[in-house]
Order: structure tokens, then C-alpha cells, then sequence
């Protein structure tokens, strides 16, 4: 009967990455001596876990892949045995060997035990990252962390986080046929959703084309009638006079440019937002931008400094608005453009992205060092998140420190993917030479 094991087979992963454990008289179940000449590298495709190891098993040596498992007995329950893939294994490395494991031709393979070898403050430490029930697993650690570590982490997160977003500019590409003045409008739109309506945002854009709002963008009228028409909003019994005439033109336009079915209200959240955040609001200052730039993303494309980037986002929406943010409905307090918060946020989280996607479709290096130039230019995001590390002295003086933290955060402790962030394997290896 196999013992519990009180952690993942990741964490084997990077032990034997690392070497972290006793080598001394290292042998297979059959007697034979190991000797690790090279661990090979680490494998995030299917296959075994290691290729190109390098290994001396008696007085041969082989080169090959090692898998690595918790229990033996894993090979089969993952059916390892009938996968051609498999057959190049030199090694199976295991923390408990419970029974044999045979390629497709039924040959054994060569099984080394670690259990014993690993350091148990090693296997401690990280226990404690997994027990840990604070957001931040390696908390406790943090003052023996040197600066130089988590900003060299945040360093690389922050590119993660640039790079996944730009890999959602550049799906959106591929809808478009390449085309970067409908991508750059689709993900502008995306990104006028801010979070809660994002959703919406980016359907509106699939049925309604770039294309036809540019045909008129000197008619703030017409480019409020299709935005408004096609999201949903407008409806025969119109609440006023300005809605009627939006209603009006909006007809006229859905049969001329026999646009599909669009959304409907109840596919927009107004719940629990501010006024300034509600879609409509959002949809007016998009006509508003829209009727301003003629080409959406030559002129964000041709912004070289922060100034031209905020004025690009300066805009002001028809009167109306001034005095409304829902139909029919007057107030005294409506936004009359965007504000610079939210002109921050669309830096952020549209501009910034949009320059490394177009940087890696052109092969230019120089797109991603903008969009990180103006990362280091806005002032850092200040929420629950982020202050849970400026507590732990991680560094925070621009966005793109708040933006490498948001994905520290997300991607690593939240899931605790502590063995694969800088942070904990220093914690780790720094426990594990403190013997």
C-alpha cells in the first residue's frame, strides 16, 4: 500500500531540475549505480517530462528522456506503457517505487527512488507555501527575499502579462484578415468595457464592422445610432426626443448596411457601477472617439509621447451627455468625457498590448520598448492586490510595476505556482543550503 505523499509530482519536477537531493550511492531498484552527467531540460509539451538527459547507469551511459512520477505504479495509470513517446525513457524517477515500468516492447526501465533523498526542510518549505492561507504563499519569507530577486521577477511578469494580452490583439487579427485599423477597433472597444463589460463590448464589434462607422464619422448622430442600435439600446417607444431621432436613424442605417442581429440591454451589466463606468456612457465616448480620429490606429501608432497619447483619449461626447447617462433619465452630474483615470486604464490595458502585438506581427523590437516606455511613464494601480505586496516592500512606482504584480498575483500565488516564480525557488534553494 503506497504511503501519502505531502506534495505534487511538480515539485519532483523541480527537484530533479535542480538536483536537490542526496546522490550518494545512487542506484536503480536493480542495483545499479546512477550518475546524473546531465538532467536534461524541462519539457512543457506532451512527451516525457526531461529530454536530452544525459545519464550513467552502471558502466553505461545513456542519453534520453527521464519521467518523473510520485508513485511507479503512475506510469500505467497514465498509460505511459503504450505511447511511442515514451519509449526513449532512460529513467523513471519516482518519490515512492511501488512497481515496475515497461515500455510498448515490455523492456523495464531504470527506476531511481528519491524518498529519503530530499531535504525535509526542503519538502517543509514547501509544504508551507501550500498551507500557507494568506493571498501571498511565501509571505512568511519575504524579508529574506534581496530586492534584487522580485524585481527581476516582476521584470519578467510584466512581459508575461504584455504578451498575453498581445496574443488576444493578435487572435483578434485573424478575424480581420490582417487588417490592423479593424483589430485596433475591436480591441478598443474590448477594452471600453473595463473589466465588467468587456464582453459585450467585443460582440458589439463582430456585428458591427470598423468599416461602416468610418463611412461616417464626420455624423456624430449616425455613429451613435449604429453603436447604440446594434448594442441594443434603441427601441420603438424611445424616452425622448434624442433617443426618437437615434431610433430613426438607426432604421435607416440597419437596412441600408442590412447589419445582423445585434445584442440586446440584458446583455450589458450596469449593476453595482458608477454612472461614469455605465455602458452607455462608454458607447457615447466611443462616438465620440471615433468621430475625432479618422484612422484609429495609424494616429495611436503614430503617438510618440504622453501627451499625444492622453489627447488621443480626449474626448467629448454630444451635449446630451452632458446631462445624461441613460436614456431619458436627466442629471446633474454626467461625465462629459473620459477621465484621466480611465485614460490611464486604457493606456494600460489597450494602448501598451496593442504596441507589442504589432510589434511581434512586424518583428520590431522597437513597438515593445514604446509600449513599456509608456508603462514606466503612468502612475502605479493602487488596489487590494497590489497593496498586498508594496506591505511585503515589492517594488510599486509605476504601471508596469502594478501591472508585473497583478500577474505575479494571478498566475503564480493565487494557483501556487511557487516552483516555476524566481521568488520561491530562492526561498527554496536558500533553505536548502542552509542545512
Amino acid at each position: 500500500m503506497t504511503s501519502a505523499v505531502p506534495f505534487k509530482e511538480d515539485f519532483l519536477h523541480y527537484v530533479w531540475q535542480q538536483q536537490y537531493f542526496d546522490k550518494a550511492d545512487l542506484v536503480t531498484s536493480h542495483n545499479e549505480a546512477v550518475h546524473v552527467l546531465k538532467p536534461g531540460f524541462y519539457n512543457t509539451n506532451a512527451g516525457p517530462d526531461f529530454y536530452n538527459a544525459r545519464l550513467r547507469i552502471g558502466t553505461e551511459e545513456w542519453n534520453g528522456s527521464v519521467e518523473i512520477h510520485v508513485y511507479a505504479s503512475d506510469w500505467e495509470k497514465h498509460s505511459h506503457q503504450t505511447d511511442p513517446k515514451y519509449n526513449q525513457v532512460i529513467l523513471h524517477v519516482v518519490w515512492e517505487n511501488d512497481k515496475p515500468a515497461r515500455r510498448a516492447d515490455g523492456t523495464e526501465i531504470p527506476t531511481i527512488a528519491l524518498h529519503g533523498r530530499i531535504p525535509l526542510h526542503l519538502v517543509n518549505t514547501y509544504q508551507q507555501f501550500l498551507e500557507n492561507r494568506e493571498e501571498i504563499p511565501c509571505s512568511p519569507f519575504a524579508p529574506q527575499v534581496p530586492g534584487l530577486i522580485k524585481t527581476s521577477m516582476q521584470e519578467r511578469v510584466r512581459m508575461e502579462r504584455l504578451q498575453t494580452k498581445a496574443d488576444r490583439v493578435l487572435t483578434i487579427l485573424t478575424t480581420t484578415q490582417n487588417n490592423w485599423e479593424e483589430t485596433c477597433y475591436a480591441w478598443l472597444l474590448s477594452s471600453f468595457g473595463f473589466k465588467i463589460n468587456q464582453t459585450g463590448m467585443l460582440r458589439l464589434a463582430q456585428v458591427l464592422p470598423y468599416a461602416i462607422l468610418r463611412r461616417h464619422r464626420h455624423q456624430l448622430i449616425a455613429l451613435e445610432a449604429l453603436l447604440f442600435g446594434q448594442a441594443g439600446f434603441l427601441l420603438p417607444d424611445a424616452p425622448d426626443d434624442y433617443w426618437r431621432t437615434l431610433f430613426q436613424e438607426f432604421t435607416y442605417l440597419q437596412h441600408k448596411y442590412a447589419l445582423p442581429t445585434g445584442l440586446k440591454r440584458a446583455d450589458w451589466n450596469f449593476l453595482r457601477l458608477r454612472p461614469a463606468n455605465f455602458p452607455t456612457v462608454r458607447l457615447a465616448q466611443l462616438a465620440a472617439l471615433l468621430h475625432q480620429q479618422e484612422h484609429l490606429f495609424s494616429n495611436l501608432l503614430s503617438a510618440n509621447s504622453m501627451a499625444a497619447w492622453q489627447t488621443y483619449f480626449q474626448v467629448e461626447p454630444a451635449t446630451y451627455w452632458q446631462t445624461h447617462v441613460l436614456p431619458g433619465q436627466e442629471t446633474r452630474k454626467a461625465p462629459k468625457g473620459l477621465g484621466k483615470s480611465s485614460i490611464y486604464l486604457l493606456l494600460i490595458n489597450a494602448v501598451a498590448p496593442l504596441l507589442v502585438a504589432y510589434g511581434k506581427y512586424k518583428n520590431d523590437e522597437s513597438y515593445v520598448e514604446k509600449a513599456i516606455a509608456l508603462l514606466e511613464q503612468l502612475p502605479p494601480e493602487d488596489n487590494r492586490i497590489t497593496r498586498l505586496y508594496t506591505g511585503l516592500d515589492f517594488y510599486h512606482q509605476t504601471a508596469a510595476d502594478s501591472q508585473a504584480l497583478l500577474q505575479l498575483n494571478q498566475n503564480y500565488c493565487v494557483p501556487r505556482n511557487c516552483l516555476q516564480c524566481s521568488i520561491g525557488s530562492f526561498i527554496l534553494k536558500k533553505n536548502h543550503f542552509a542545512r
